[in-house]
């Protein structure tokens, strides 16, 4: 093999990359085209008869869709079969201008971040859609009953919608870190170049607001190397993908035969081909693997950005579009069925309420009624219903069966003398209802409490959602500034 491509390296990099860019780049590559044409006009560096020219064979080629551009042995790339395409319509002198004051390596950059910004947006969309869901079941349930665990193991009554509550607080940070990423991923690196910029007086500033950028990248060797837009991507993804990862083990547990306390909707459901008694919540089994594959994605991109030069560099071009675009892909997807899974989740309140006091939760409210009502220090008052519990579980007695004598017996085992406490007050702090309405404070599992909290969550959403519809009307605003300027030059 004397002549490039070898066999070998064209089915295995070029064929595969060229797909890759045809399916995610050409639309972008049109729009850069353009912008780059319009503001090489602009700066007087074309004529405009040239402009002229490649606007009209830039419209024809996008007229004639990605089949029109089909993979060609020997051409290295997407840019290179776009430019011969214009080159062929308009001619060498007309055509071979495209390029001026351009490389293939901040046309890359650019073409990478038009695509990123988008998939951004459309998963933005999608976690909004999910913490509404979100939000709507939780309204439903200020007053579920439920057991709260630390460790795995029952620790205190709270509230269905105090769980959500703390499980949307948590996905309003990981969406936060998605508009970070796109605030990272929408600046501009055409004008750079190679990466040393050009000699010519080309307006960056102009190409980025005709392409929808919300700003340049300032230092042009930065514009070719940058990685950081990629990690800040994949920073989210992670988020997002643990975040839901842990919230999936716990509802798979939920909707156990043992705890009963979940039932998907029959649509998510599968059978058993031998058990005939069996509904499956498999849905939830795809979730926790989706998310496991965002995040194994995600990870491979922070991989593939270690230990590489600071430049110019296959690791961060071609090479991460895979990664990047299965990331956001199997993310995306996972967002829209758990949206789908939470819109048609059922609860079973007497069951998660009959739990809600088990396993002795209300211990603490016990102590601290003695802290408070018997006048005991909060260590002394935690001893003596550790006793309690420690005898309660010896002798075979749960929560609901203990009384009185129980707690002054434990008393005097722990301080040689009972306690200053009646009965009713001892069994209105063994209550998981009362456990609950007396936690009103900021973000606290009382009802009022978790209704606050969800009212500002919304506000949040609220906002978050007015972000991406001007984050969106910004792009149509720039689409439509660019055809305008193409028609005035046509």
């Amino acid at each position: 093999m004397t002549h490039f491509p070898h066999p070998v390296y064209e089915r295995t990099v070029l064929r595969p990359g060229y797909g890759d860019a045809q399916r995610c780049w050409l639309e972008p590559m049109w729009a850069c085209h353009q912008a780059h044409t319009l503001v090489l006009a602009e700066q007087g560096l074309i004529s405009p008869e040239n402009a002229r020219a490649l606007l009209q064979a830039i419209q024809a080629l996008q007229a004639a869709g990605p089949q029109a551009l089909d993979y060609r042995p020997g051409i290295e790339d997407l840019f290179f079969r776009t430019e011969a395409a214009i080159i062929e319509r308009v001619g060498p002198e007309l055509g071979g201008n495209l390029q001026l004051a351009r490389s293939r390596n901040d046309l890359g950059q650019a073409l990478a971040r038009l695509d990123f910004r988008d998939h951004l947006l459309d998963l933005y969309e999608a976690g909004a859609r999910l913490r509404a869901a979100l939000l709507a079941l939780a309204r439903q349930h200020l007053h579920t009953l439920m057991p709260g665990y630390t460790h795995t193991q029952p620790a205190q009554p709270t509230t269905l919608a105090h769980y959500l509550a703390g499980v949307l607080s948590t996905l309003g940070h990981d969406q936060s870190l998605l508009q970070l990423a796109y605030q990272r991923v929408n600046l501009s690196p055409l004008g750079a170049a190679a990466f040393t910029g050009t000699g010519l007086p080309l307006d960056r500033e102009r190409l980025a607001q005709l392409l929808g950028f919300d700003g340049i990248l300032a230092s042009t060797h930065h514009a070719i190397a940058a990685s950081d837009h990629l990690l800040a991507m994949a920073h989210g993804i992670q988020a997002w993908a643990v975040d839901l990862g842990r919230v999936t083990r716990d509802l798979l547990f939920l909707a156990t035969a043992e705890v009963g306390g979940l039932r998907l909707h029959p649509s998510f459901l599968q059978i058993s081909s031998i058990m005939p008694q069996k509904r499956n919540p498999v849905a939830l089994e795809h979730l926790r693997a989706r998310l496991s594959r965002a995040l194994g994605l995600a990870a491979t991109v922070v991989t593939q950005c270690h230990n590489i030069p600071y430049g110019d560099t296959q690791d961060i071009e071609d090479e991460i579009l895979p990664p990047v675009h299965g990331a956001l892909a199997a993310l995306e997807e996972s967002l829209a069925l758990y949206t789908a899974v939470l819109e048609t989740v059922e609860v079973d309140r007497e069951r998660l309420a009959q739990q809600a006091g088990g396993g002795f939760t209300t211990a603490t409210e016990l102590a601290d009624t003695l802290v408070h009502s018997a006048g005991l220090p909060f260590r002394a008052a935690h001893q003596v219903v550790a006793r309690l519990v420690h005898d309660a579980l010896a002798q075979g007695k749960q929560a609901q069966d203990l009384t009185l004598a129980d707690l002054q017996a434990a008393a005097r085992a722990v301080l040689g003398q009972e306690v200053a406490l009646d009965a009713a007050a001892f069994h209105q702090a063994l209550d998981p209802w009362h456990f609950v309405a007396v936690r009103r404070g900021p973000g606290g599992a009382a009802p009022e409490a978790t209704a606050r909290l969800l009212d500002a969550l919304a506000q949040e959403l609220e906002a978050d959602r007015g972000w991406l519809s001007q984050a969106r009307e910004r792009l149509e605003r720039s689409d439509t500034l660019r055809q305008e300027a193409v028609r005035s030059r046509l």
